[in-house]
């Protein structure tokens, strides 16, 4: 009855850690569950406000499938001062979340068969994307010794003439490593080789960079790519509104178009009243969003402090996000409690069962050898 392509869905692996985690602590256990990557504050509260204010005041309707024209324009502004390109509202769709615009955006432009270059180790749910719209994905490690990042040695390497689109996350998810300006530089003289080739930049984390700043992109120094470059990212990491669902994507108008039209035949549009907390969000957000980055530092230093404190454990200072990725393939082959732990999925299995302690092992990201630690809670 089932079509095949949902026959070979698998879940989400975080969420289902998540899950996890609820369950064993509704039986009464005292889980530490690390790994979703969702702040445990709250939403700031001049967003809630703002969106009180959008019910009290009538904003309960359909808006157009790519959002209120208001927070299209304030997108725009905004990426158009991280980017130094300058962008129009009618080059900005927002949907149901950054997730669903990644989704949206695939679907717009990859046709069957198209390969997808994917950095490893990558989000969960980048390959499953690239599936459902029958697309080949092709995986490319990048391991500790590249710094967890496409160089573009790999990156010219890898493309053919089937390569529609290639998929960058700065900073990472789940490695938190950002590009530096050098780094996308020479990306960039590989794209310029390639001019068939679409950039998808995933930003989702660009404004929880650790020293306090805005990660680097690629079109602040090749702003010429901007025709072939598709933008993605949302209020939900940086302003703590993961279940308000609000994403959004800048790029070339007719892919923004296409994929307008895509979502108006989906799911119609994004909820009008997170809209207007978006909105918020993004014009009067700032002064919040710095606290919380300077949060996240603090968290960040004592945890990375108290694993290089665990013998046998290796970890590189994340740049941004809020993950860290630890190296603990020295543990492999060695036994806890009977069980021979093989690889990253063991080890946070063990972990679990033994110390109810949740982590998201790295064979899930393609990579196998660490796991990921959320410190955002």
């Amino acid at each position: 009855m089932l079509a095949q392509r949902v026959k070979e869905l698998k879940s989400s692996p975080t969420l289902a850690l998540a899950t996890k985690a609820k369950e064993l602590k509704a039986e009464g256990h005292d889980v530490i569950s690390l790994s979703v990557g969702e702040p445990d504050w709250d939403t700031f509260a001049g967003i809630k406000e703002a969106a009180i204010q959008a019910i009290q005041g009538g904003h309960t309707k359909y808006t157009p499938a790519n959002g209120i024209p208001e927070l299209r324009k304030a997108i725009a502004q905004q990426v158009s001062s991280d980017t130094g390109v300058e962008y129009k509202p009618e080059q900005v769709t927002v949907s149901t979340g950054g997730k669903y615009i990644l989704f949206s955006a695939i679907h717009s432009l990859i046709d069957p068969g198209d390969e997808v270059i994917i950095p490893i180790p990558y989000w969960v749910s980048y390959p499953a994307m690239v599936g459902l719209a029958n697309g080949i994905s092709k995986l490319v490690e990048c391991d500790e010794t590249q710094d967890f990042k496409l160089t573009a040695a790999s990156l010219e390497k890898n493309i053919t003439k089937k390569t529609k689109l290639v998929m960058l996350n700065t900073p990472s998810n789940p490695t938190g490593k950002a590009y530096s300006r050098d780094e996308l530089k020479a990306l960039a003289e590989v794209f310029d080789r390639h001019p068939n080739v679409v950039i998808l930049t995933d930003d989702i984390y660009n404004r929880l960079m650790l020293d306090g700043g805005l990660s680097a992109h690629i079109l602040n120094v090749a702003p010429h790519l901007a025709d072939r470059t598709l933008s993605i990212n949302g209020v939900s990491k940086s302003y703590s509104m993961t279940g308000w669902r609000i994403g959004w994507a800048t790029g070339p108008q007719s892919v923004i178009a296409a994929m307008s039209r895509f979502q108006s035949q989906s799911v119609s549009c994004s909820c009008a009243i997170s809209q207007q907390a978006a909105l918020h969000a993004v014009t009067e957000g700032a002064e919040d969003l710095k606290k919380a980055v300077q949060l996240l530092a603090e968290r960040c230093q004592f945890v990375c402090d108290q694993l290089k404190s665990i013998e046998g454990i290796e970890l590189s200072k994340p740049d941004g996000a809020f993950y860290v990725f630890p190296k603990v393939s020295a543990f492999f082959g060695k036994s806890w409690n009977g069980q021979v732990i093989h690889g990253s999925r063991e080890f946070a299995q063990a972990l679990l069962e033994s110390q109810k302690v949740v982590l998201v092992p790295s064979a899930d990201f393609g990579l196998e050898g660490f796991v990921r630690i959320s410190y955002a809670i």
